[in-house]
């Protein structure tokens, strides 16, 4: 067969541009460094800063950059694991549940949790928000949808909002007989809220995990976890299990 029309076409002068500037940060950078601004970048690699800023673009997405509000584009430490298996199968909030519990508030979830929880479109759910910190940093924020009718006894809380009516929430949660869980990975783009408590730019790479947990034969919670792209790889196992690893730690889910 002939060259097919993509293989013909020459390399982005962005891609060869992401090369240079990758070889640069592991001789002349230092981790958590600040790098010169875009016009002074441009200048010293002679393309032009809309050239620049795809290379830079794409080096965030590979982890090895960040950008910070109020400070600027610094380089990346290395990713570091966190581990998303499925081998442990309980209810959100039980046994070594890394996450912690930020606040609980009623609200109308989204057309595609409505859907997975088999609600109707405007009919309101606990909306349980969860943060889960590795290593002193915030690595991932999470959305858990759980309707009325799975915690009817949740009427009997006091506290309307916040820490304690979540905690309140999950309790009433694991009442329920758990049946098992499955879930998908999509790459997304990190949304204000979730970028403000990640520490990203809204806008910035995410890796959004959706998890419906399921009792008596229908789903009773769907968590919306959004995961540090450029904190996190996701690698599977030969048992099919799902974890996200360092560039240099790579451990299996057991």
């Amino acid at each position: 067969m002939g060259t097919t029309q993509l293989e013909s076409v020459p390399e982005p002068k962005y891609w060869h541009l992401k090369t240079v500037i990758g070889e640069a940060l592991d001789s002349d950078f230092s981790v958590g460094e600040i790098l010169p601004n875009e016009r002074d970048l441009a200048a010293r690699f002679g393309v032009a800063r809309a050239t620049l800023r795809q290379a830079l673009e794409q080096l965030e997405l590979e982890g090895r950059l960040q950008r910070r509000r109020g400070v600027g584009t610094t380089v990346a430490p290395p990713r570091m694991g966190v581990d998303v298996s499925t081998t442990e199968q309980a209810w959100p909030g039980t046994g070594q549940d890394a996450w912690q519990s930020v606040d609980c508030q009623s609200v109308v979830p989204p057309a595609a949790v409505a859907r997975l929880l088999e609600t109707e479109t405007d009919e309101q759910t606990h909306s349980v928000r969860r943060l889960r910190v590795s290593h002193g940093q915030p690595v991932a924020a999470e959305l858990l949808y759980i309707p009325a009718s799975a915690v009817p006894e949740l009427s009997a809380i006091d506290a309307p909002s916040g820490p304690a009516r979540a905690r309140a929430v999950l309790r009433e949660l694991q009442r329920l007989e758990f049946e098992g869980q499955d879930r998908a990975v999509e790459l997304g783009s990190a949304r204000a809220d979730d970028a403000k408590e990640l520490d990203r730019l809204p806008g910035a790479p995410v890796l959004v995990v959706t998890t419906r947990y399921f009792s008596e034969g229908r789903t009773a919670a769907v968590s919306v976890a959004t995961y540090r792209a450029d904190t996190c790889r996701l690698t599977f196992g030969d048992s099919g299990d799902l974890e996200i690893s360092h560039h240099d730690q790579e451990r299996r889910a057991s």
